[in-house]
């Protein structure tokens, strides 16, 4: 089954809906969906590198915007959206707390969120509903975000085909480790 999933998606490199797929969960992620990106990104990358650029912009593009919704969602729908979101995550309790300091360094936390796999999305609406500088806000995901994808791209579009044979003949292994990872990170919020 697994076999199967990442010939899929390492075929979907080829399709025509490739990047709407990407720019999709792109900007879902940044505001509601809680897989990254680069479960996409990484393979697209893989299989057509010579498309490396674009492949990242349009993770870059999508996901600003998308952080822009959940900026949207903190702002005026933290009530009846944001609470689930955070809720889901284990966050609602310490929010108040949070909220009380975000702001002063706001920036910080939206550039270290985005470049780590820690979920951007709870940045995001968390900037929406404490107030944080829409522009500060703007400049540090793109900042972030682009410092991300960008080198991700970069890395895949160097030593890709290594990288490729590599997740192919391990690809029980990688999968494992991902899921670890996904996992260890809810862990993680939950009980920070």
């Amino acid at each position: 089954m697994l076999q199967r999933l990442y010939n899929w998606t390492m075929s979907l490199a080829e399709s025509p809906h490739a990047l709407w797929a990407l720019a999709i969960i792109s900007f879902a992620e940044s505001s509601v969906f809680p897989i990254p990106p680069d479960i996409l990104l990484i393979p697209l990358v893989i299989a057509a590198p010579h498309r490396a650029w674009l492949i990242a912009g349009v993770c870059l593009i999508s996901s600003v915007l998308g952080g822009l919704f959940g900026y949207f969602i903190g702002a005026v729908l933290m009530d009846s959206i944001g609470n689930s979101i955070l809720g889901f995550y284990g966050l609602e309790s310490h929010f108040d707390e949070f909220k009380a300091k975000y702001n002063e360094y706001g920036v910080w936390a939206v550039l270290m969120a985005g470049v780590t796999p820690f979920p951007f999305k709870v940045i995001t609406i968390l900037s929406g509903a404490t107030g944080m500088n829409l522009p500060g806000f703007i400049a540090a995901s793109i900042v972030a975000r682009g410092l991300r994808f960008f080198l991700v791209a970069a890395l895949l579009w160097k030593f890709g085909a290594p990288i490729r044979d590599f997740i192919e003949k391990r690809l029980g292994l990688m999968f494992t480790i991902f899921l670890v990872l996904l996992f260890g990170g809810f862990f993680f919020l939950r009980y920070l």
